[in-house]
């Protein structure tokens, strides 16, 4: 019997997937089926969302979990912000880690771990948006908990790396690692304590999670191997709807959710870029690549200076989104020079997931959750299948930061929906999942198509940079070793990499306001396709 090849040794071209009545883009097929089942039976695109990201608890648990948080954008008339990020436990302070010997917060065990928000997202949403009950939105996340689904290629590959960090834990290894390993492409993962997890989410409305026998679970677990989240962390979070923020870009208005999340960097590298004739330069050219590589720069060294939780440290997010602040910074930019050092000092790599849905009533929902590094902190609450993230990483330690760890205070974060209007009318959902990658994704994906044209499919598909630490620019390999080189001689510290993981993971609805046709792209770097009717 033939054993497949997963590696894709062919480059593999998609065409952008098109519906009438309704879409929805995930980074697994299947979780992209759970949501067009709501839709199909009747419900909005909010529903179908919920379902998608439900099953994906289930479906890519190397990215998400009960035990993550979310946010999301959502157009329903208007434009509705929500912030579902949890707070640090009351018994944290930087203070207390400082005195112990810390430097910096770690990224597994205890230390790390906020209060979970994803699923007080699920609940918001659905009271305030949804038309069907939450437990039969999550009923497909369940049947694929109790029945199990196969393994696609590229979330194999990230739960094999999961293994080496955790397969020496027994809660993790109890519910996540089948077999004593991480399952290969093909095989069929099950997970009988996640299927009970979400049935009584689903049949309490959520409440079971922050004030019922889940809640009960997670803090009896922390009391027994000295953790820090208690029953009253938990019962005392609640998600906060948020007015979204926004910049113009030639004649499109770029929506993101405002801080504690890096929206706020996206929107600042787009004022920069406004600033140059972006669709008269060739779009992977060296000199086009290099304004990107500069505009990304300064905004994500602003974001590193001043993104935190507004009720702790307020943002001055009016002037960081002022065109005057961003032609100063672009009076700093040579056409054909690399700029000097401007670390970001933003958390690195992160594994999330993103989707979006749309409607034919016109409901469109941009949607991200994460454990933020994987499976998060490591740890997994028996009986549960609850995987705890280590969100609290996004913390500093340094002494006055506007993102000093503080007890509950929301940390820095990497995860953002995006949204796009033109003159008023509501035309994308959007998101690139993937640390600080992000809000670089979100400025690539918005430039491809106001710029240059792009498709939603081809706006996905192209190559992309990303903006390192220590001055690195690593260069997806699709950009080709000429640009490489022109870039390198500009003075740029480029590394090419075969690796996709590192750009990020796109998924995109465009409505045409003319026609109401949804047009559908999906990440080729991840397993995802859209599905629509």
């Amino acid at each position: 019997m033939v054993h497949f090849d997963y590696s894709q040794p062919y480059p593999s071209r998609r065409s952008p997937v098109m519906g009438m009545r309704g879409v929805v883009a995930t980074s697994h097929p299947l979780a992209a089926q759970a949501g067009l089942r709501m839709l199909m039976s009747g419900g909005n695109a909010v529903d179908a969302a919920l379902a998608a990201a439900a099953a994906l608890v289930v479906l890519e648990p190397t990215s998400n979990g009960l035990g993550g948080d979310a946010f999301a954008l959502v157009w329903d008339g208007q434009l509705y912000g929500l912030n579902a990020s949890g707070r640090a436990p009351m018994s944290l302070s930087a203070e207390g880690l400082r005195s112990e010997g810390y430097a910096s917060i770690p990224t597994e065990g205890w230390l790390p771990v906020t209060v979970p928000g994803a699923v007080s997202a699920w609940s918001a949403l659905s009271r305030r948006f949804g038309t069907m009950p939450l437990s039969e939105v999550l009923r497909p996340a369940v049947e694929y908990a109790e029945r199990g689904a196969p393994v696609p290629p590229v979330i194999a590959g990230h739960w094999r790396a999961a293994e080496k960090r955790f397969g020496t834990l027994p809660d993790f290894a109890r519910a996540f690692l089948p077999h004593g390993r991480a399952p290969a492409p093909g095989e069929i993962f099950s997970c009988a304590d996640l299927a009970r997890s979400l049935r009584l989410i689903g049949e309490t409305g959520g409440e079971a999670f922050y004030r019922g026998a889940l809640a009960d679970a997670v803090a009896s677990h922390a009391e027994r191997t000295g953790g820090y989240i208690t029953r009253e962390d938990l019962a005392s979070h609640a998600p906060e709807w948020v007015d979204p923020i926004s910049t113009s870009y030639r004649g499109y208005e770029v929506f993101e959710i405002p801080p504690n999340g890096q929206g706020l960097v996206a929107l600042i590298a787009l004022n920069i870029l406004e600033g140059y004739d972006m669709g008269r330069i060739p779009q992977l050219s060296a000199d086009s690549l290099h304004l990107v590589i500069e505009a990304l720069r300064l905004a994500l060294a602003d974001g590193h200076a001043h993104i935190a939780d507004p009720r702790s440290a307020p943002v001055p997010i009016a002037q960081l989104l002022s065109k005057t602040h961003a032609a100063h910074r672009r009076e700093t930019i040579h056409p054909r020079r690399a700029g000097g050092e401007a670390c970001s000092g933003l958390p690195g790599p992160g594994d999330t997931v993103y989707l979006c849905a749309a409607d034919e009533s016109g409901v469109m929902v941009s949607y991200i959750q994460s454990n933020y590094m994987g499976f998060g902190s490591g740890i997994v609450v028996p009986g549960t299948g609850i995987s705890l993230q280590n969100r609290g990483a996004g913390f500093s330690l340094a002494p006055g930061h506007p993102n000093e760890l503080a007890p509950g205070k929301r940390p820095f974060h990497t995860i953002i929906p995006g949204f796009l209007m033109y003159r008023g009318t509501p035309v994308a959902a959007f998101g690139v999942m993937g640390g600080d990658m992000q809000p670089q994704g979100h400025v690539q994906v918005v430039s491809g198509i106001v710029d240059h044209g792009l498709n939603p499919q081809s706006s996905v598909d192209c190559p992309r940079i990303r903006v390192m630490g220590g001055g690195v620019v690593a260069v997806e390999s699709g950009i080709g070793a000429e640009t490489a080189r022109e870039l390198a001689q500009m003075g740029h510290s480029v590394r090419v990499e075969a690796e996709m993981a590192g750009f990020g993971g796109a998924q995109i609805i465009w409505r045409d306001p003319d026609t109401g046709v949804m047009i559908a792209g999906s990440e080729p770097r991840k397993d995802g396709y859209p599905a629509a009717f």
